[in-house]
């Protein structure tokens, strides 16, 4: 009986010894080479493993700022509001959401979804031309050139964003994704206005 207390004394101690070398070596602290084994830092893995290379990073894992816009949902297409200061994340996506205006329901299509990328100047103002990340396989031309004109116009009517000094700064140059889906039947489209 106490051989058993002492070889389960020993194995918790080796188990937790484990998991303090994993946690280390998770976030970085323990230095390795290109050539060492797992556990490794983050950002560093050897060739020599049979599975690709997967990193790992402690959470959070990106710095992206991702929201969907859903076209069954009522938007107006309305253009921001410059007296309105946008200070918080959760005003620039409803801010978004407000700029958004689907296609006409000639060009619309169920079950579209269409991801944009782009970022901010600390000024409001758009960084470059947002690219286009994700279509729907198998769309028609037509049918993605409007969704992107749409999509164009949207982003012009938000642009440029009201933000505050604080959020200006803290959002310049920071990638954020767009997922637009629209999910609207064939009956809502014919009565929309």
């Amino acid at each position: 009986m106490r051989r058993l207390g002492r070889y389960a004394v020993l194995g918790g101690a080796a188990c937790c010894a484990g998991l303090v070398a994993v946690a280390e070596a998770q976030f970085g602290t323990i230095p390795c080479s290109v050539l060492d084994n797992k556990p490794c830092a983050p950002t560093v893995w050897s060739p020599l493993d049979g599975e690709p290379c997967q990193p790992q990073y402690p959470f959070p894992l990106g710095e992206n700022l991702q929201v969907t816009i859903d076209s069954g949902e009522w938007h107006k297409g309305d253009r921001v509001d410059a007296d309105h200061k946008v200070d918080t994340i959760r005003d620039l996506f409803a801010a978004l959401r407000a700029c958004w205006l689907p296609p006409d329901r000639d060009d619309a299509r169920a079950d579209l979804q269409m991801s944009v990328r782009f970022a901010f100047k600390r000024t409001g103002e758009l960084i470059g031309e947002p690219r286009v990340t994700y279509t729907t396989p198998g769309l028609e031309d037509d049918t993605r050139k409007s969704y992107r004109r749409a999509i164009d116009e949207a982003l012009e009517r938000c642009t440029p964003m009201p933000f505050t000094k604080g959020m200006g700064g803290a959002i310049a140059g920071r990638p954020i994704a767009i997922r637009y889906v629209d999910k609207r039947s064939r009956q809502e489209r014919e009565h929309q206005p």
